[in-house]
């Protein structure tokens, strides 16, 4: 229904010419000196302001002056009016909701109307010389924000009768419609009012009592102080505020009688306290506690004065501060720019770019020349405050520190690399051999090209590692990160020259780091890549790793094409299959098999022991740790594939042996007991006496040797083993002895290396046609199927062998595969299945020292399987001799070691009837 003129209230005050009792008037005199005015009775005239700093209120006192000319248009009459009805005869008035604050008596208010019938109303008033209404705040504050302010608004204009009256203050002011413009309605507020009754509901009419202030005494010392201090109080105020000066030059030109109850309105409408507040001032009729409230009000704005004093002052000091040391330092640039002491910042950082580029300036590429020369143009008409200015200066910074053109001199003596190679690790024949097939290359050629190699293999087989002795036999600088669980594509390409913070990748901050173009960067962790909202950082590693896209390799924040066809990238993972093919197809892949017990003695005895000796500070004739004691640490705590743990658990023995040490030669010898004096007159005499000092000295020391305890020489070896490193881990895997029926050892491979598993299979129950199959074990989808094909081959076999016997048709079987916590799952297992099956159903047992591996057609063919170094290492720490491999992997096991395949009798099939003649036919060749 209305709005109000602005975010301020404007208040404007009526022209009564005072009387002579207002000008001799004790309060008008006070606030005559206090505003310093030259008050004529001739300006007292009957013209009316805005009280506001607005321009909007000028035109509007310039319209009410005008106005005032023709009062004798109704219509248009923007002054005080005489009116037929007294303002005290106006009992039933239409009510107005003002949202903001209240209307004190003796100020202006502009509202805005936008019900039509109101606003009718309103006029038809004026017409009838009756220009009154109740002016009522509303309950509800609205809120500050614009879209719930519009909100609130349209809430008001929906309001009607009882809905709006239930939203009303009780007391309001009774208002005289100075004039109406449109929809803009002028209101001077005149007394209070009280809202007893509700007349109509649209227009809102409503019943008033017209209220007046209680009686009070105006010679009463606490209200003439209180009246005082209000105007003491107002003095201060307006030292800090030219607002509220403004206000009160108005007001006393234009108050009539300046009482103290027009003193409390006047200091309560013109402050800044909320609506809650000045709404308790206007229902206030008790004289000397409107006058407290309104000096608590203006102590608070005399407070609120004082603190954004203090704000602007010290934001002003700060200001004048900064623009006072930015003069000095302009001024200093130009005093040593005439004096030729110093050339301003852009000049500096061109001439450092320049010296970056001048001794690689003809190994660097012609179009690198180019975009940095248009940089360094851009950077000198740029001004240094501006943020373009930081931007193109650290893209200057990168683009000439990079190595353009700057190669490491590699070394091409493959005897050499050789000797590197095998001093930091033992084995890994296959990568070793790789890197020598490099260098014999390169020297060949006379220069080296790039490779992706990928290591792959269980954790601590020296993966990482061995990339920095690569690096080290190559002589080429060595640069690793990971890239596990990554998963933003700007770590690879770096972002955008327009994001904030934005950096180049970790390849460009790679060459950065070396200083060369062509050095060997390991790339871990490859199998983990993370895919996340900012992309996919696999599909971003296929440019960087394409030997046909990494020579014109694209960097989002250079911009540039760099070349990257001399890096050496070797790539890490733990399995490859979690590497998508793409990526995969890229990469030359080196498998990187467990160590066996062999290798692992000679890694922990060349390699481990003497690393942990060294950082423990144990001298090698302090410690024996015999063979047996390691070959127990390895099978008996330290079975994996790799060699992390055996380190830890090496380092864990000679950590307990220094303590040891240090304990035992530790003790302190018990010191001679002497008295404070004898001590006293014994260092006396050694201070005067300066050969005896020294003689004294010299024998303390002697005696300090002859006290040192000879510490005796710390043997480890497999009886005191476990009071260094705790109870044994593992136990022999081989948990048959003999092996039962029904029960046969399988291989299997996992990402920690080889291991042996049983297939173990009992009867549940027998009976006519009760045949069936039960398997638990936490077996995969591949092999529970390997389950069903081992069941229904075994069937046909044994129908071959012993047609007579039914023990498939009449047995209920059920097939475990131990440990049950474990998951398992592949094919490999399905010759092991059926030589249990048939096992059982013979009644006859697998010879002992035997295990196989392989997967089974429905016809009985075996087909090749993986992981044969693996298994073959599982297969000797169980102490098996006897293995059966697939005739397809009889390749793969001739290229193991010599030292791995030492003392086993391996067969390879084909068919599984050559497994059922190796694993039952033992018996007829004993006989």
């Amino acid at each position: 229904m209305l709005k109000l003129f602005s975010s301020r209230v404007h208040h404007l005050t009526p022209a009564i010419r005072p009387g002579p009792r207002a000008v001799d008037s004790p309060l008008f005199k006070a606030l005559s000196q206090l505003t310093g005015l030259n008050r004529r009775s001739s300006s007292l005239g009957h013209r009316v302001f805005f009280c506001s700093d607005s321009a909007s209120d000028a035109e509007a006192a310039a319209e009410v002056a005008e106005a005032e000319a023709e009062v004798a248009d109704s219509k248009s009459s923007s002054a005080i009016v005489s009116t037929n009805p007294r303002p005290e005869d106006c009992l039933t008035v239409l009510a107005l909701p003002v949202p903001h604050r209240p209307l004190f008596p003796g100020f202006y208010m502009p509202i805005y109307v936008k019900d039509p019938k109101v606003l009718a109303a309103l006029q038809e008033s004026r017409r009838r010389q009756a220009p009154y209404a109740g002016a009522f705040l509303l309950k509800d504050a609205p809120s500050t924000d614009s879209s719930s302010s519009t909100e609130t608004e349209k809430n008001i204009n929906e309001l009607k009768g009882k809905d709006l009256l239930e939203r009303l203050h009780e007391v309001g002011t009774l208002a005289q419609i100075s004039s109406i413009q449109g929809d803009q309605v002028i209101l001077v507020g005149h007394r209070r009012l009280r809202i007893t009754e509700m007349v109509s509901e649209e227009p809102l009419t409503v019943k008033v009592d017209h209220l007046k202030d209680k009686p009070f005494d105006m010679d009463d010392d606490v209200i003439k102080a209180t009246s005082f201090e209000v105007i003491s109080t107002l003095r201060d105020v307006l030292k800090t505020s030219s607002l509220w000066r403004d206000h009160v030059q108005t007001y006393t030109q234009h108050i009539g009688d300046f009482t103290y109850p027009r003193l409390a309105d006047f200091g309560a409408a013109i402050c800044g306290a909320n609506r809650h507040q000045t709404q308790e001032v206007l229902e206030e009729l008790d004289v000397h506690k409107r006058l407290r409230l309104t000096l608590e009000l203006m102590k608070k704005e005399m407070e609120i004065s004082k603190i954004q004093e203090t704000i602007a002052k010290a934001i002003e000091d700060k200001i004048s501060g900064e623009q006072r040391r930015y003069l000095l330092n302009e001024q200093l640039k130009a005093i040593k720019k005439e004096l030729g002491v110093e050339t301003d910042d852009k000049s500096a950082l061109s001439g450092k770019f320049k010296e970056r580029i001048e001794p690689n300036k003809e190994k660097i590429p012609a179009h690198i020349l180019q975009v940095i020369e248009e940089e360094l143009t851009k950077l000198q008409l740029l001004e240094a405050s501006s943020s373009e200015f930081n931007v193109t200066r650290n893209y200057l910074d990168w683009l000439t520190i990079l190595p353009w053109g700057n190669y490491s001199d590699e070394n091409f003596d493959v005897v050499r690399a050789q000797q590197i190679l095998d001093e930091d690790h033992y084995g890994l024949s296959d990568v070793k051999e790789r890197i020598l097939e490099f260098i014999a290359v390169g020297r060949l050629r006379g220069t080296s090209q790039g490779k992706i190699i990928c290591l792959s293999g269980p954790p601590g087989v020296g993966k990482t590692s061995i990339g920095r002795s690569i690096a080290r036999a190559l002589n080429r600088k060595f640069f690793r990160f990971s890239v596990g669980g990554l998963g933003d594509v700007a770590e690879i390409k770096g972002h955008r020259r327009t994001y904030v913070g934005a950096m180049p990748g970790k390849m460009v901050q790679c060459l950065k780091s070396v200083g060369t173009a062509n050095p060997l960067v390991l790339i871990d962790e490859i199998d983990k890549l993370g895919k996340g909202h900012a992309g996919d950082p696999a599909s971003a590693l296929l440019e960087l790793l394409d030997p046909e896209q990494n020579a014109n390799f694209l960097d989002h924040y250079l911009d540039v094409t760099i070349d990257l066809s001399k890096v050496l990238f070797v790539c890490t993972a733990n399995v490859i299959d979690m590497i998508p093919n793409p990526l995969l197809d890229r990469m030359e892949v080196i498998s990187i098999a467990g160590y066996i017990t062999d290798e692992k003695v000679h890694i922990a005895r060349d390699y481990l022991e003497k690393n942990a000796r060294g950082d423990c500070g144990i001298k090698p004739e302090q410690v024996d740790v015999s063979d047996a004691a390691l070959l127990s640490l390895i099978e008996n705590y330290c079975r994996e594939a790799g060699v992390r743990n055996l380190q830890k658990q090496i380092e864990k023995i000679y950590r307990k042996i220094a303590l040891k040490l240090v304990r035992e030669g530790a003790v302190p010898a018990e010191p001679a007991v002497t008295t404070d004096v004898e001590e006293a007159e014994i260092v006396a005499k050694l201070d005067v006496e300066s050969p005896e000092k020294d003689a004294a000295k010299e024998s303390k020391e002697e005696e300090a040797e002859t006290k040192k305890i000879s510490v005796e020489k710390v043997m480890i070896d497999e009886s005191n083993l476990a009071d260094y490193v705790g109870k044994p881990v593992f136990h022999a895997e081989k948990i048959y002895e003999p092996t039962p029926v029904g029960v046969v050892m399988g291989l299997a491979w996992t990402s920690m290396g080889g291991s042996t598993l049983y297939i173990e299979t009992t009867v549940v129950e027998e009976g006519d046609g009760k045949g069936g199959l039960n398997i638990t074990g936490q077996l995969g989808d591949v092999m529970k199927e390997s389950t069903q094909i081992a069941h229904t081959v075994a069937r046909k076999i044994l129908l071959e062998k012993e047609p007579e016997n039914l023990f498939f048709a009449n047995s209920k079987l059920h097939l475990h595969v131990p440990a049950g916590a474990t998951p398992k799952d592949g094919p490999s297992a399905g010759c092991t299945m059926i030589t249990s099956l048939l096992s059982l159903a013979m009644n006859k047992p697998v010879r002992e020292d035997l295990a196989m591996t392989g997967e089974v057609t429905l016809t009985g063919r075996i087909l090749p399987i993986g992981g044969v170094k693996e298994k073959t290492i599982a297969a000797r720490r169980s102490q098996v001799k006897t293995i059966i491999f697939p005739e397809a992997n009889r390749r793969d096991f001739e290229e193991l070691a010599e030292n791995v395949k030492e003392g086993l009798d391996v067969h390879f099939v084909d068919d599984y009837g050559k497994i059922f003649e190796l694993a039952f036919g033992y018996d007829k060749q004993q006989d």
